[in-house]
């Protein structure tokens, strides 16, 4: 055929760098610190959950499209726990629709709200399946970048500039915190104002909060409990990255009544419905004691610490992560600007993969000196990985 076969909103998206980096450790057998996904299950007793749900015969046949009611249910009893104190709750029969994972939900919320040319804020760098849903929706992508501090190994973002990036042709603000691949964790500051310029300018936000349980610094505060902010935002959960079974594919929208409808309807002709036994046992795992939730926390804490210091020691410039389970590093002082071709030596240099930054950037150039490692991985993997990487302080 003459005519392209993949359609030109796609065309700029080939092979994920995931699958590309992923692919580099199985061949190297290098210790895979690119990807984020735990390599250890969550709890016991939820995996068990879900192992009953499937003998007891519950959720083995078509779940109901918004999501079995105990989980629902669940979801808006999580949000009360948490946020209540900030007058943050919602009706699990109006204001909560499950998801195939929070990766569905930021596809499903994007083309059930944006019309062709609606313009679309992003903070960049980005996770790779918001362009990839923007251009999807036909929504023009607009970035605000994070910008790296030295001085306060941090990222910042600048309030003037998202100002600034504001159109009458904007639709939609697209925030992720905390924020992957940073692990910037806005303030009640900035996210105040991010509320304020939503106000003004009658803008719908969708807000990625994967990570609320993984705060080291600062606090979680859910951008829909800031004034004027309710019926304008869009509140993406997930339970891969709070219970460690990132396979099993759950995640949720939290939103007033007329945008959770408006999602819904994009999602019924995406997945409909999915991972039935698995959303019963996450109707469980939601309910766990303050207990599981500060030893999750503390465990990826020190895992952030173990892995931050052996990056330093091997000569990387570590910008410390205030949450999420990522941290971001310049190769510069050990010579090198370019990170994917950092990226794709380092397994046969060190016996370690990680992410070159630059692919979560509009202008690569920006992201091009920094790479991102994962630290969500046993302590011993993580030990190891430090070891090998001390030779590169050579």
């Amino acid at each position: 055929m003459d005519r392209p076969l993949l359609n030109r909103r796609l065309a700029e998206f080939g092979t994920t760098i995931f699958a590309e980096m992923s692919a580099l450790a199985v061949r190297t057998g290098a210790i895979n610190l690119g990807q984020g996904f735990p390599d250890t299950d969550g709890p016991e007793e939820v995996r068990e959950a879900a192992v009953r749900a499937l003998r007891d015969g519950r959720g083995n046949q078509y779940p109901p499209g918004p999501g079995i009611p105990e989980l629902r249910a669940a979801i808006a009893a999580h949000q009360e726990r948490f946020y209540g104190h900030l007058g943050l709750s919602c009706d699990p029969d109006t204001e909560v629709l499950v998801t195939t994972g929070a990766t569905e939900a930021i596809a499903a919320s994007l083309l059930a709200l944006l019309e062709p040319g609606d313009e679309v804020i992003a903070l960049e760098p980005y996770y790779d399946s918001y362009a990839a849903c923007i251009a999807m929706a036909g929504g023009r992508r607009v970035p605000v970048t994070l910008r790296p501090r030295p001085e306060s190994g941090t990222y910042a973002l600048d309030l003037d500039e998202l100002r600034d990036a504001v159109t009458d042709r904007t639709r939609l603000l697209l925030l992720n915190s905390p924020h992957n691949p940073t692990g910037t964790v806005l303030t009640r500051d900035e996210l105040a104002e991010i509320a304020r310029l939503a106000c003004e300018r009658d803008l719908l936000v969708v807000t990625d909060e994967v990570y609320e349980h993984l705060v080291f610094e600062g606090a979680h505060l859910p951008l829909a409990s800031f004034p004027g902010m309710r019926e304008r935002t869009v509140t993406i959960g997930s339970a891969g990255k709070t219970f460690s079974f990132t396979g099993w594919k759950i995640g949720w929208v939290t939103a007033a009544p007329e945008l959770v409808a408006a999602v819904r309807s994009a999602k019924q002709f995406l997945t409909f419905t999915s991972g039935g036994p698995f959303q019963y046992a996450l109707a469980e795992a939601l309910a766990l004691p303050d207990s599981y939730y500060a030893g999750f926390l503390n465990d990826l804490r020190a895992k952030r610490d173990l892995l931050g210091d052996g990056l330093r020691a091997a000569g990387f410039e570590v910008y410390q992560p205030q949450g999420t389970y990522f941290v971001t590093t310049d190769i510069r002082p050990l010579g090198h600007t370019d990170g994917h071709a950092f990226c794709r030596a380092l397994p046969e240099r060190a016996g370690v993969v990680a992410i070159p930054n630059a692919v979560f950037y509009d202008h690569q150039e920006q992201g091009a000196p920094f790479v991102r490692f994962a630290f969500c991985k046993k302590t011993e993997v993580l030990q190891e990985a430090v070891d090998r990487l001390k030779g590169l302080a050579a």
